[in-house]
């Protein structure tokens, strides 16, 4: 699960990065609107946290312009004006949910988690897979409700693969999905941490199938 954080106050910004790093997300930080446009045009997220009084393009212009390009990540807009048509404008542009400064820490993360959710679709914090299954609030996977001892990169990367279950996903996008910017993962990495990760899941009817050259693909083995 990748985030972005756009916010130009660094004490807030280190302290969102640490807080949601420790709960398992890989998340890139920029401090101003005009790189906020550009990592949303030219990178795929499952969540942006926007603050609106951002330098150079206000949060709103970087919302209307993120849904004019057709896309539906969802949005937590953070401000430090918390008036109703502040809030009105936001949420008519598109944004999901609004939290004014100060927050608490807690209740952002419970919210991104709200969020995320949201956009898989599902009002569960639990995806499953025939006997295997994730819980994406916990940050813990179960086989036949048995938890299994996964990393934290291992995790990450069941959950993208259960996210998509049943097609295919490249190296490319599980290194777009798993690493944070400046954080070198070569392909061979990614293999090595899907061979861990079968050793681990690989029970029963559940493989991931590997398509060479293009990708690979958790499914469920017919019986």
């Amino acid at each position: 699960m990748r985030i972005l954080i756009a916010e130009d106050d660094q004490v807030l910004a280190d302290g969102l990065l640490r807080s949601l790093r420790a709960s398992g997300y890989a998340v890139d930080q920029v401090g101003t609107g005009t790189e906020a446009d550009a990592a949303l045009a030219s990178h795929e997220f499952d969540l942006v946290i926007l603050d609106l009084g951002l330098p150079k393009l206000h949060g709103h212009e970087v919302l209307r312009k993120l849904r004019a390009r057709g896309s539906a990540v969802p949005v937590l807009i953070l401000t430090a004006a918390d008036s109703v048509e502040q809030r009105v404008k936001g949420l008519d542009l598109g944004a999901d949910d609004y939290m004014a400064k100060p927050f608490s820490l807690q209740e952002l993360e419970a919210r991104v988690r709200a969020l995320t959710r949201r956009g898989l679709g599902t009002a569960s914090s639990i995806i499953k897979h025939g006997p295997l299954s994730f819980d994406a609030t916990g940050r813990v996977a179960y086989i036949n409700e048995q938890m299994i001892e996964l990393s934290a990169r291992e995790l990450s990367l069941l959950e993208v693969l259960l996210q998509r279950a049943g097609r295919l996903v490249s190296k490319d996008q599980l290194v777009e999905r798993l690493c944070e910017w400046g954080e070198e993962v070569s392909n061979n990495a990614i293999e090595v941490y899907i061979h861990r990760l079968r050793k681990k899941i690989e029970q029963g009817p559940i493989r991931i199938a590997t398509v060479r050259g293009l990708g690979y693909c958790l499914e469920k083995i017919p019986g």
